[in-house]
């Protein structure tokens, strides 16, 4: 690909503006019909891209998957770490803040939570690093002491967390598939129920 500018964009600029619209649709059709359901040949439609430049920004659907669900995880994190910064320096008022920081962020978009927590599944093995990365990301926001916990608790901190992690996943999933979902402050409540209790706070 040579670098001549074309309409005002170099060759990067184009390929970064292409991928971004390849993202921005798999935002909206991996969601909705789903990631198994979507074809290279319809998000290139929605896009506004050919097959050929399609190739040239990801190598296949899952690619860009990853790519979406990354872009998800990072600004969740971010979402999270700012919550908990913020909040006062207590452990359950980090707690309360953590969660729903985090509970808020993904239910604001129902295709975020969707492909957070249902979609990047449904893609299958090919994507277990990407969701792995993803867990200890936020696992790591609970070791790093946002989350100070007391002395008396003895679990490994880190099993603590990925448990938490879980349990907040199943809530997001049952909120995702239910027909009547409950309210999102039910989700949040019930979180920090079972982090506080299981932090014996």
């Amino acid at each position: 690909m040579n670098g001549r500018p074309y309409r005002g964009m170099s060759a990067e600029e184009r390929l970064a503006e292409r991928r971004e619209r390849l993202i921005c649709a798999a935002y909206t059709l991996y969601s909705d019909p789903g990631f198994p359901e979507t074809t290279i040949e319809r998000l290139c439609a929605t896009a506004r891209i050919s097959n050929r430049a399609f190739y040239e920004c990801f190598s296949g659907r899952t690619e860009l998957m990853q790519a979406l669900h990354e872009r998800c995880v990072q600004e969740a994190v971010s979402a999270v770490a700012k919550a908990v910064e913020e909040a006062p320096d207590t452990p359950l008022s980090k707690i309360k803040a953590g969660i729903s920081g985090y509970i808020t962020f993904v239910t604001e978009d129902r295709r975020r939570a969707r492909i957070m927590h249902l979609e990047v599944r449904r893609a299958g093995d090919c994507l277990a690093t990407s969701r792995q990365q993803a867990v200890r990301a936020f696992a790591k926001v609970i070791e790093a002491g946002a989350f100070d916990l007391p002395d008396t608790i003895e679990p490994n901190r880190r099993l603590l967390a990925l448990g938490m992690i879980g349990a907040v996943q199943e809530l997001l999933v049952e909120w995702v598939l239910a027909d009547d979902p409950p309210p999102v402050a039910d989700l949040v409540s019930t979180a920090v129920h079972i982090f506080s209790r299981s932090f014996a706070l």
